[in-house]
């Protein structure tokens, strides 16, 4: 059994959101496209309360982008972003939602932030993607979405570390590309056993 995850296609994640990817609308045609060719289609969706802990404004001597340390590791401050109920937060309108068998909700814990569709940050808390998979009899996973350096990446290493069949299609991603963040992701991947198409 095959299914697609689509990573975090939002308003804030398109042109014109808080934490733009540059071009970030122009995957969901293709996205859209692919969707009947697999048994299951999951859609991931960032879902921040407000002052969340990644957000450089919960930070009074911090600004967007830089880097402290949390209790589980290096954390980035990023703009507020899909902050729950806001439009910023909702899927893009031109994404076909209807296709979703389900809809994985993360980053709702304020204090970790949660990059992976399995895991928040942590490693350790799980987000209930992967027991829902198991109970579908799923094995094979391709990746879509936004952006292809973060939320794309930690979902692929995790999944390929629970022992899934990956594949990410960087037809169907964007990047974020924050200080060479897309080189280290894609040879994290490699790395990971995750066939990068």
């Amino acid at each position: 059994m095959r299914a697609l995850i689509a990573i975090d296609i939002q308003n804030d994640f398109c042109p014109d959101g808080n934490l733009a990817v540059a071009h970030g609308n122009a995957i969901i045609p293709r996205v859209n496209a692919m969707m009947d060719d697999f048994d299951a289609v999951i859609l991931t969706q960032d879902w921040h309360p407000l002052g969340h802990s990644s957000f450089a404004s919960s930070h009074a001597d911090h600004a967007a982008f830089d880097v402290i340390d949390m209790p589980y590791g290096a954390q980035v401050l990023w703009p507020d972003h899909c902050v729950q109920g806001t439009h910023g937060a909702a899927f893009h309108p031109d994404l076909n939602t209807t296709r979703a068998d389900v809809i994985i909700r993360k980053g709702m814990n304020p204090a970790i932030d949660s990059y992976s569709a399995f895991f928040e940050n942590d490693h350790t808390t799980p987000t209930g993607l992967h027991g829902y998979l198991q109970t579908r009899g799923i094995t094979d996973l391709t990746l879509v979405g936004l952006a292809t350096d973060y939320c794309v990446n930690y979902s692929a290493i995790d999944a390929a570390g629970l022992g899934y069949k990956v594949r990410v299609e960087l037809d169907a991603c964007r990047a974020i590309d924050l200080n060479g963040s897309l080189s280290d992701a894609l040879s994290g991947m490699k790395r990971a056993g995750v066939d990068i198409a």
